[in-house]
C-alpha cells in the first residue's frame, strides 16, 4: 500500500471529475486530497465518497487566483511535512503548468498524460502516449519520492463502486511567499459548456462549416446532447472559432467517451488530439477522408443535411 495524496481543482462547487477517476482508480491505497482554497460541503462529501481519508485545504494571502509560483511553494511546502510515495492530479492546463514545476522543485520524476495505470503492490505502472499518439509507452518511475503523475481527463471513467473514504476535512495555514507573476482578474467567457479537456461528448466543426454562422448548427446538437463544440485547426485559422475551441496536436488534447468529427477530413494533427476519444463519429463528403480510418462509424454525406436531422432524431430519442 502506497501513501498518495491526489491534488484536486474545483468547477464552481463540484471537484473536476478527473479527481474522481483518478481516485476511483487508486482503491486500496491511503489516499488524501489537497486543494488550494476553500472546498464546498457537496465537493467535500464526492471526494470521501470516492475514497479521500482526509482532505487538506490549503489557505493563505495570494492564493485566491492561481499562479504556479504561488501553487508551487505551498503545495511543496505541504507536500514536504508528509510522507507521500505519489503525488497525483488532472492533465488539465493548472496540472500541466503546475505538476512540471513541483516535481523539478523535488527533483523527483514524474509520469505525464497518463491514460491508465495500475498500482499492483502499491507501485504505479502507466501508460501514455507518444509521438503525437502514434505509439503507447508503459512507464514507471523511479528515483526519489515522491514520485508525480498527471493523468487525462475522462481517460479512465468514473467507478461505478467505488470504495468511500473517512474525508475527514483539515484546513491548513500556508504561505505562498513572493509571487513575482500575479493573476489579477478572471473574465469568464459567455459559455457555461464545460471546458474540452473535461468533456464528454464533443461535437467538432472543419473548415467545410465555411463560416463562423454556420457552426449554430453544431450548437443546435451539441445543446441536445449536452456536448461541448470543438473545431478543427483549419476552421479556427479560417476565423470560424476561437483558438479555444481547437482540438488537435496545437489545440487541446481530448478524451471523451462520443466525439463527433463534422467536415474534418482528419489530418494527422487533429487526429494526435482526438484519437483517444472512446467511441468516434464522422461526417464527411470525401469517402476517403483520413477521418474515416479512425471512426467507429462514418457518414458519407453534406454535414448540412446529416448534422440537423441528428439534431432532430437526438430531439424524439431523449424526449
Amino acid at each position: 500500500m502506497s501513501n498518495i495524496l491526489v491534488f484536486t481543482e474545483t468547477t464552481g462547487t463540484k471537484v473536476k471529475s478527473v479527481t474522481l477517476e483518478i481516485l476511483g482508480r487508486l482503491a486500496g491505497q491511503n489516499i488524501e486530497v489537497a486543494t488550494v482554497g476553500e472546498l464546498s460541503s457537496e465537493a467535500t462529501a464526492e471526494l470521501a465518497k470516492y475514497g479521500a481519508q482526509k482532505i487538506h485545504c490549503l489557505k493563505g494571502a495570494g492564493l485566491e487566483n492561481y499562479s504556479p509560483e504561488g501553487y508551487a511553494k505551498v503545495l511543496k511546502d505541504f507536500i514536504s511535512t508528509q510522507n507521500y510515495d505519489y503525488v497525483f492530479a488532472g492533465s488539465t492546463s493548472t496540472g500541466k503548468d503546475l505538476f512540471p514545476r513541483l516535481a523539478g522543485m523535488f527533483q523527483a520524476g514524474m509520469a505525464s498524460e497518463v491514460i491508465n495505470f495500475t498500482m499492483d503492490g502499491g507501485a504505479f505502472a502507466g501508460t501514455r502516449p507518444l509521438f503525437a499518439g502514434k505509439c503507447l509507452a508503459k512507464v514507471e518511475i523511479t528515483g526519489p519520492k515522491p514520485h508525480f503523475v498527471t493523468v487525462r481527463p475522462n481517460a479512465l471513467g468514473l467507478t461505478d463502486s467505488p470504495t468511500a473514504g473517512a474525508g475527514t476535512k483539515v484546513d491548513v495555514a500556508a504561505d505562498a511567499g513572493a509571487i513575482r507573476a500575479l493573476v489579477k482578474e478572471i473574465i469568464k467567457g459567455a459559455s457555461e459548456k464545460l471546458d474540452l479537456t473535461e468533456a464528454n461528448i464533443i461535437v467538432s466543426g472543419g473548415r467545410s462549416l465555411k463560416s463562423a454562422e454556420n457552426f449554430k448548427i453544431l450548437d443546435d446538437l451539441a445543446n441536445v446532447i449536452g456536448a461541448t463544440v470543438g473545431a478543427s485547426r483549419a476552421a479556427v485559422d479560417s476565423g470560424f472559432a476561437p483558438h479555444a475551441m481547437q482540438v488537435g496536436q496545437t489545440g487541446k488534447t481530448v478524451a471523451p467517451t462520443l466525439y463527433i468529427a463534422c467536415g474534418i477530413s482528419g489530418a494527422i494533427q487533429h487526429l494526435a488530439g482526438m484519437r483517444t476519444s472512446k467511441v468516434i463519429v464522422a461526417i464527411n463528403t470525401d469517402p476517403d477522408a483520413p477521418i474515416f480510418t479512425r471512426a467507429d462509424y462514418g457518414i458519407v454525406g453534406d454535414l448540412f443535411k446529416i448534422v440537423p436531422i441528428m439534431t432532430e432524431e437526438f430531439k424524439k430519442l431523449l424526449s
